[in-house]
């Protein structure tokens, strides 16, 4: 997913499982749930976030791009107006309508208007359009994923706040979204390093004179984000299409006690914590990202690697949006579920880093001055793996 763009792993895996979807269910045909996962990405600007949409309207097979600036209720949703040569009342079909099976993309959704947002509601959940103009009532289909992109309040964000201060968003819209995925612009002098080396690589490599050190210099550049090299795009647009028509994974062997612990425990933190309120909804996001991850291996049934999966993501996004007191005592909390597929490297490489820190913070405290080199000992790093482990 999205090759071009540096790190960001947790945004890539929750639009990788919003390309795919969830098995959609109506039973009797009298109770619809609906199978598409969608996506809310908010943080600091610079990060990304626009790219990201612009990427997964490439990959799609079907997406509708707009801006919240410039989409109002009747643009999103549908609009009745009359027909110029025959004078009768048409109906005109909006965003959300004309991305029906396909994905829906809104950037700066804080920018739109509280009434326009609200005609949205119906078509995020029930994945219908209900319209009464002009004698015209009538239901649209809306059956698509909502991928949108918003900046806080500010312009930054604040991790000292939780996230419904952060955003001028409601609890109705919020709940909505599966996966809320916090982007923060923070100061990491290594990653900053690479993150530079990578924009700077890029630019060379796409350079329209640069024919022959292209080739060499991505080779670098994916040998040091990436063990794996990328798909091509190309084979990733079929192979998306062919899983959403082809695979259609069955719960039969699904772990059903798992989930219904991970939500008690998750109502118990919200409850305490005063975040966004968990509710029902996520337990139907958790099941819809674990078929969707099934649906990403082409098997037949959700297996237990599934389900981990998709509690390890809601975990994700549920403490990325806690305040920085918070956060790190309910990483200790969950910590058994956020290791789940997790590289120990990649723990190990982040323990280190919070060392590090510590150091520096120290010494600009003591002495008013940072080192060029920082030194840790490692029976430290050895404690302090031994207590989060």
């Amino acid at each position: 997913m999205a090759p071009s763009i540096y790190g960001h792993e947790d945004i890539k895996r929750g639009l990788a499982l919003a390309l795919f979807g969830g098995e959609p269910k109506n039973p009797g045909g009298k109770h619809k749930v609906r199978g598409d996962i969608n996506v809310l990405l908010c943080g600091d600007p610079g990060t990304a976030k626009s790219q990201f949409l612009k990427y997964v309207e490439k990959v799609s097979s079907r997406a509708v791009f707009t801006t919240g600036q410039g989409a109002s209720a009747v643009g999103l949703t549908a609009y009745v107006q009359r027909h110029p040569v025959s004078r009768e009342w048409t109906l005109e079909a909006g965003a959300l309508v004309l991305a029906d099976r396909g994905v829906c993309l809104i950037d700066e959704f804080d920018k739109m208007n509280d009434a326009d947002r609200t005609s949205i509601h119906e078509a995020m959940e029930q994945q219908s359009i209900s319209i009464s103009k002009a004698g015209i009532v009538t239901s649209l289909q809306a059956r698509c994923t909502i991928i949108a992109a918003s900046n806080p309040i500010g312009g930054r964000y604040d991790p000292s706040l939780t996230f419904s201060d952060n955003v001028d968003l409601t609890e109705p819209i919020v709940s909505r979204f599966d996966v809320l995925c916090v982007v923060r612009d923070t100061v990491d002098p290594v990653q900053d390093e690479m993150l530079a080396r990578f924009v700077v690589g890029s630019h060379i490599k796409h350079h329209p004179s640069n024919k022959e050190g292209g080739v060499a210099l991505e080779e670098v550049i994916l040998r040091n984000t990436s063990d794996v090299p990328p798909i091509p795009q190309d084979l990733l647009r079929k192979y998306i299409i062919y899983a959403k028509e082809r695979i259609h994974p069955k719960l039969n062997q699904m772990d059903q006690d798992k989930v219904a612990h991970i939500y008690s425990d998750l109502r118990k933190e919200s409850m305490a914590t005063g975040s966004i309120p968990i509710t029902v909804r996520h337990i139907e996001s958790m099941i819809r990202m674990a078929e969707a991850h099934a649906k990403m291996h082409l098997r037949d049934y959700v297996l237990e690697d599934d389900v981990n999966m998709a509690i390890r993501v809601m975990l994700e996004s549920f403490i990325d949006t806690q305040k920085f007191s918070v956060m790190r005592s309910m990483r200790k909390t969950f910590s058994r579920y956020l290791a789940f597929r997790r590289d120990n490297n990649e723990l190990l490489l982040f323990i280190l880093k919070q060392l590090v820190s510590e150091q520096v913070s120290y010494q600009r405290n003591r002495y008013g001055v940072q080192n060029d080199t920082i030194e840790v000992v490692e029976k430290d790093l050895q404690d302090k793996v031994r207590r989060e482990g």
